[in-house]
C-alpha cells in the first residue's frame, strides 16, 4: 500500500517515521507503537526513503528490498509500511511534508524520530521550518538521549517542549495558536524503554555470517 497515491480528506493523526530502513527491525516497530498509543495515533507511516542524502549508498539495499523489510514488522492498519517518497519524488522530509499536506488537507501529521535524528536535525534542510509548522515526537535511543536532549536542536526549540498530550492532533493546533509570539508547532519527548536494536548492528551480524534479525516488535 502506498498512502497518498491518490490521498484523501479523512480526519486522520498520523505519525510519520521516515528512514532507509537497512533493514527494518524491531526497534523500528518499538518506536512506531509507543509513539501511535502515547500522541493516540491513528496510524503511523514507515517512510522508507528512495535515498538518505545524510547516508552514503555504499551498503544501502535497494529500495524494494528495505520496503519488504519494512512491510514485515508493519501491519498494514496501524503501521503501514509505504514508498510515497519514492511516488513524490522527493528526498527531503520538508519537501515530503509540503506535499503530503497538499494531499491530506485534513491530517495532522506528527513527525516520530529516534533521539539520534534529533542530534543531527539542525544538518537536515529547512530544520527549522519542519519544527515550526510540524509537531515532533522524539523516542529514546541507546546512546543518544542524553546528548540529544543537550544538543542544538533541542535547545534551539526548548520553549516548544510540551508534554506528550500537547504534542499531537488538537493539542499541538492548539499549542501553535496559543503560542506568545510565533506560531510554532510542539516537540516531546515520549517516555519509553530504549530498544538496542540497530540496523547497522544486524548489518553486520549478517556479514559476518551471524544470525539474522527476528524481524518482528
Amino acid at each position: 500500500m502506498t498512502p497518498g497515491r491518490f490521498g484523501d480528506r479523512r480526519r486522520r493523526r498520523i505519525g510519520l517515521l521516515g528512514g532507509s530502513f537497512n533493514p527494518a527491525h524491531a526497534g523500528h516497530r518499538h518506536v512506531a507503537d509507543h509513539a501511535r498509543r502515547a500522541l493516540r495515533l491513528d496510524e503511523v507511516w514507515l517512510l522508507v526513503s528512495p535515498g538518505n542524502p545524510l547516508k552514503p549508498r555504499a551498503g544501502m539495499a535497494p529500495l524494494a528490498e528495505r520496503l519488504r523489510s519494512a512491510r514485515r514488522i508493519a501491519d498494514g492498519r496501524r503501521v503501514i509500511a509505504t514508498d510515497i517518497e519514492r511516488a513524490l519524488g522527493t528526498r527531503f522530509t520538508a519537501d515530503t511534508l509540503r506535499l503530503l499536506r497538499r494531499r491530506f488537507p485534513r491530517a495532522d501529521f506528527t513527525f516520530v524520530m529516534g533521539a539520534d535524528n534529533l542530534v543531527q536535525l539542525p544538518r537536515w534542510k529547512g530544520w527549522r521550518g519542519i519544527a515550526r509548522r510540524t509537531a515532533l515526537a522524539v523516542l529514546p535511543r541507546p546512546g543518544f538521549t542524553r546528548a540529544a536532549l543537550k544538543g542544538q536542536a533541542a535547545q534551539v526549540l526548548r520553549r516548544h517542549r510540551r508534554a506528550p498530550g500537547e504534542a499531537r492532533g488538537d493539542g499541538a493546533r492548539s499549542a501553535i495558536r496559543t503560542e506568545r509570539f510565533a506560531p510554532h508547532a510542539p516537540w516531546c519527548l515520549v517516555p519509553a524503554r530504549e530498544h538496542a536494536a540497530s540496523a547497522t548492528a544486524i548489518r553486520a551480524a549478517q556479514a559476518r555470517g551471524g544470525t539474522r534479525d527476528r524481524r518482528g516488535p
